[in-house]
């Protein structure tokens, strides 16, 4: 996967606050005019907390040009244990519609891919909002391959206890 010189990108800081929520809030607006449900529970207080605490469950990459923010990607450590492997699981990309197709979310995703291989990672792992054909389109462009006989579910937690 090829990035774009003309695109910088790093690692995430404390100090995107700001910007990541800005870039958040498109997303679920975005979201939203594809049929989502959204709701905005990814304040400046959990990406603080959760991204930059003492227990960072995630970390990140800003796209950049120019010193405008064009998007950001957000990844996090796990395991596929039917294949016995280390793997990541990229939790959000955005990438502002304006400077789409300007290589910024191949930028994003090849800085995942390196810093996941550097963690001993040897795969990527992503869901899409199947109603989101231009997100899916690109990552079948860049050899994204769907996982035909897996549905994702969730618990809420606490949860099973209380079904009995």
């Amino acid at each position: 996967m090829k990035a774009n010189p003309n695109v910088a990108v790093r690692a995430l800081s404390a100090a995107d606050v700001d910007i990541v929520q800005e870039m958040v809030l498109e997303f679920g607006a975005y979201l939203i005019s594809l049929g989502d449900t959204w709701q905005h529970n990814f304040t400046a207080e959990k990406y603080l907390e959760d991204g930059f605490g003492p227990h960072p469950a995630f970390r990140g990459f800003i796209a950049e040009r120019n010193g405008q923010a064009l998007g950001y990607i957000l990844l996090s450590p796990n395991y596929d244990v039917d294949r016995g492997m280390r793997i990541e699981v990229i939790i959000d990309l955005w990438v502002r519609p304006a400077i789409r197709r300007s290589g910024a979310g191949r930028a994003l995703m090849a800085a995942a891919a390196a810093s996941a291989a550097a963690n001993g990672a040897q795969s990527l792992l992503w869901a899409v909002y199947r109603p989101n054909r231009l997100a899916f389109d690109f990552y079948q462009a860049i050899g994204g391959r769907l996982v035909a006989d897996l549905d994702w579910m969730y618990l809420d937690l606490p949860g099973l206890e209380q079904r009995g």
